[in-house]
């Protein structure tokens, strides 16, 4: 029994240190967790105080500004100008336009129309049924707004038509828009 003992004793001291080393990464671990805890919550804090300050520079200000208008610009370049063909003449739906044509109108995209006279476009009206294949493939090329849901922007003799189109009932015409 002596010897159960004795080396009971042996064995619980040889493994007493095991055990404290063991414990030791646990602790370094929480402090490591508690640490980067602590350095999140203090980015944050910054970052608050930074959007709660909300101050900018002059310097920032004309910075702004000149991308603003640079972004402006580059959009103006990209839109419709009836006087610059440069913004329309290499497009693919402009392709074949060779020109006013007497009696015709041109649907981009569509080719030449025949005119139909003394139509007229208003708000309220009916589209015929001829005219609403003719879509606008890009509102925005040509300065529109997008259309809301339901309705599409169609050429209808060189003007934009804005209709609802289940039924063909003009909700806005932007005249001679093209």
């Amino acid at each position: 029994m002596k010897s159960v003992l004795i080396l009971l004793l042996a064995l619980s001291t040889s493994l007493t240190p095991v055990v404290v080393e063991a414990a030791q990464p646990g602790r370094e671990q929480r402090e490591d967790r508690q640490e980067r805890r602590e350095n999140r919550q203090a980015l944050k804090a910054d970052q608050r105080d930074a959007c709660r300050d909300g101050v900018v520079t002059q310097q920032e200000q004309r910075e702004l500004a000149r991308d603003r208008a640079d972004v402006r610009e580059s959009l103006r370049e990209l839109r419709y100008d009836r006087s610059r063909q440069e913004t329309w003449r290499e497009r693919t739906e402009w392709k074949s336009y060779r020109g006013q044509r007497s009696g015709y109108w041109f649907a981009p995209g569509y080719g030449y129309q025949t005119s139909v006279r003394g139509r007229t476009w208003r708000r309220g009206a009916y589209v015929p049924r001829a005219y609403r294949r003719f879509y606008v493939q890009e509102p925005h090329y040509y300065g529109l707004p997008q259309a809301p849901r339901g309705q599409r922007w169609i050429y209808a003799d060189g003007n934009f038509v804005r209709l609802i189109v289940a039924t063909g009932l003009i909700a806005s015409v932007v005249v001679n828009g093209y």
